[in-house]
């Protein structure tokens, strides 16, 4: 039985009140038509024909890809309209939206919740506000902090979208961004590179010389250490890197940092620091070094285009690397033999 799915309608730059620097929704999401009720109804029930045979626990309808409670009321009524008879009738589990943190008040959420909303991500993008305003955001730290709040003291369940890189931000503040999410107790996160896309702002002030973005390396050990310490804090990481798509994959990136592997390149690396500390810690000098982990995790093991085996094989020529049951070893657990 699979576990989670999502039906995806994507309501491309609708709702939105600003043009963020780094914004090119047509590349990103590669929807380019309006929605609309009909439109949501013929893809709900498309989807619903391929994934009611399979079981799913837990099914959700989500709307990405613009700023959902910025909508005129009556459309965010009217959308949502049609999509709350399936959960009611249980063919879907959930119901989840993306929308910005200025516009989340009382009067939204009592809608949401009307409509049976479960689960609202706020793309806070960063907690510094020199950050916010480089990048035309058009809101403040404080703004999304309070937004943060006041849906969780509304019951639903919260995500939080940051972005690494963006104008005038640092490694460290990045981190800062990092530990202040933590601090909101946010059910899951996404984090995103920030890729310097055609047509945007971006671009311009990229060839102009007046940003300089983080070269693909800062890029992986920024992201290395935020993820890290969202490990630790038990708070999933349910993205990491912009979602590849043919449309996102035939543009440019003209800063290089866009990666269709990102996720693989970061856990790689945080894969690597846990195996070389536990080879240390043992004392390994010689001998036949067996490397495991289960098959959600051997991928990060090996890393990305077996960098990690590649390495370590210089070094320790007689290393093995073999699954594990899942049962057996948790993920981001890699076990150590030497015989």
């Amino acid at each position: 039985m699979k576990k989670h799915a999502i039906i995806p309608l994507f309501i491309p730059h609708l709702g939105c009140p600003h043009d963020c620097v780094f914004c090119n929704q047509k590349i990103i999401t590669a929807e380019t038509e309006s929605i609309s009720r009909e439109k949501i109804l013929n893809e709900v029930e498309s989807r619903l024909i391929s994934l009611r045979p399979l079981n799913i626990e837990t099914l959700e309808i989500a709307f990405f890809g613009g700023s959902f409670t910025a909508l005129p009321l009556d459309f965010q009524e009217n959308l949502l309209d049609a999509v709350y008879p399936y959960k009611k009738i249980g063919d879907v589990s959930k119901i989840r939206l993306s929308t910005r943190p200025d516009y989340i008040n009382s009067t939204i959420l009592n809608l949401l919740k009307k409509y049976g909303v479960d689960i609202i991500e706020l793309g806070a993008q960063s907690f510094d506000n020199e950050v916010l305003m480089k990048s035309e955001r058009g809101h403040t730290a404080e703004q999304t902090e309070n937004s943060c709040i006041l849906i969780q003291e509304n019951g639903f369940s919260l995500g939080i979208q940051l972005m690494i890189g963006l104008p005038s931000d640092t490694r460290r503040k990045s981190v800062q961004s990092a530990k202040k999410t933590i601090d909101l107790k946010p059910d899951f996160v996404r984090i995103y590179p920030t890729v310097v896309l055609q047509d945007t702002v971006l671009a311009t002030q990229f060839q102009n010389g007046t940003f300089i973005p983080f070269s693909r390396d800062e890029m992986i050990q920024t992201s290395k250490e935020i993820v890290l310490l969202f490990n630790n804090a038990d708070i999933p990481v349910i993205r990491l890197g912009l979602k590849s798509t043919d449309f996102l994959n035939s543009f440019t990136d003209l800063s290089i940092t866009y990666h269709p592997a990102f996720r693989q390149l970061v856990e790689g690396e945080l894969a690597m620091d846990i195996i070389k500390q536990q080879i240390r810690a043992a004392g390994v000098d010689s001998g036949i070094v067996v490397l495991s982990a289960n098959l959600k995790s051997f991928s990060n093991l090996i890393g990305h285009n077996g960098k990690n085996k590649s390495e370590l094989k210089i070094e320790y020529p007689n290393i093995c690397f073999q699954f594990m049951p899942d049962d057996t070893l948790q993920d981001r657990q890699y076990l150590l033999n030497v015989t």
